[in-house]
């Protein structure tokens, strides 16, 4: 399998017609300029050693050494293979609260970007344990399923925005089942939900979800995302408002997600500018007992790049060593 870890250099590559047209325009305004002073073809006869194919080969030699350099630059890397590896850790499952309220500046820049932040430095922190993300505002859906591929989590993690759910409002409950269902068949006893919302939840019963997912065995912690006061909801440079023309302020209800982890043995924690709050709680799940995965995982490539660097200043030095004039002696008669 060949994979490019930094493909974007292979733009570049679009540059090699473009030496072509401009060596054809330079010939081109050469001719143009010979024939003002005399006829071409005795110019040409003054010019015996002088050789017009060896200038489009040396401009052949450079996009080649070009070609290869660009491909080098995109670091090519081979020998990607699957394999099965045993991690010992607990399954997090993250539900994140994607509807507009989240838009709300009580945090910076943002709640919702505040948010993904504190969960990427989560993901930092992991080692062996595995983590999935869920996306909800009215409807929720796995944005990534349960992995210890923490690239790829950062990497789901940077795409999400309010408009990765279509259906707006809040349904609590409706995260939790589906962070339930999403579990591996491998985990029993080391299930850990985290809901972070500013609890305004407007769709279903997140208390009875979260009670449920405690009988299967899954701890229910949520973290408080906003203010008590209220801020109004900035959408596309103007603030939301209602249909009676009110501006729409969005309060954190720290009442409900309470309820909710105390039925989902879990935790709650208010999410706070410096500490997010997600220390707290990744502390008591390291407590929780660790379970045995089978993982299949990708081992590292094995890096390219440096062939095509060496073959790239090879041609660099013969086409270098071209030159322009005609070859005295030839090899055959």
């Amino acid at each position: 399998m060949l994979n490019f870890a930094q493909a974007q250099y292979l733009m570049l590559l679009l540059l090699i017609p473009v030496f072509f047209l401009l060596y054809g325009g330079a010939q081109r305004i050469r001719r143009r300029r010979i024939r003002k002073f005399g006829d071409e073809a005795l110019v040409n006869e003054l010019m015996p050693s002088r050789s017009v194919s060896k200038g489009w080969v040396r401009v052949t030699m450079f996009s080649l050494a070009f070609l290869f350099f660009v491909i080098g630059l995109s670091r090519p890397q081979i020998g990607a293979k699957l394999k099965e590896q045993k991690t010992k850790g607990v399954e997090i499952m993250i539900a994140l609260d994607v509807s507009n309220s989240m838009l709300a500046e009580d945090y910076s820049p943002n709640r919702l970007e505040r948010a993904k932040l504190a969960i990427s430095r989560l993901v930092d922190r992991l080692r062996e344990d595995r983590i999935g993300l869920i996306v909800f505002a009215g409807s929720s859906f796995v944005q990534l399923p349960v992995t210890t591929d923490y690239v790829s989590a950062k990497m789901f993690l940077n795409s999400i925005t309010t408009e990765s759910v279509p259906v707006q409002g809040t349904a609590i409950g409706d995260a939790i089942n589906t962070a339930l269902r999403s579990f591996s068949a491998q985990s029993e006893k080391s299930r850990a939900i985290i809901v972070i919302t500013d609890g305004e939840n407007h769709e279903d019963d997140p208390v009875a979800a979260a009670r449920q997912a405690a009988q299967f065995g899954a701890r229910v912690f949520t973290i408080g995302v906003g203010s008590p006061e209220g801020q109004p909801i900035p959408v596309k440079g103007e603030l939301l408002r209602d249909k009676d023309g009110e501006i729409v302020v969005t309060r954190l209800d720290e009442t409900v997600l309470q309820e909710i982890a105390a039925a989902g043995n879990g935790a709650y924690v208010r999410a706070g500018n410096s500490e997010f709050g997600l220390s707290p709680i990744v502390d008591s799940i390291k407590k929780m007992d660790s379970e045995e995965f089978n993982s299949v995982v990708f081992e590292e490539f094995d890096e390219q790049y440096m062939y095509f660097f060496a073959i790239a200043l090879v041609l660099f030095v013969i086409e270098m060593l071209i030159g322009e004039r005609r070859a005295k002696k030839r090899l055959f008669s």
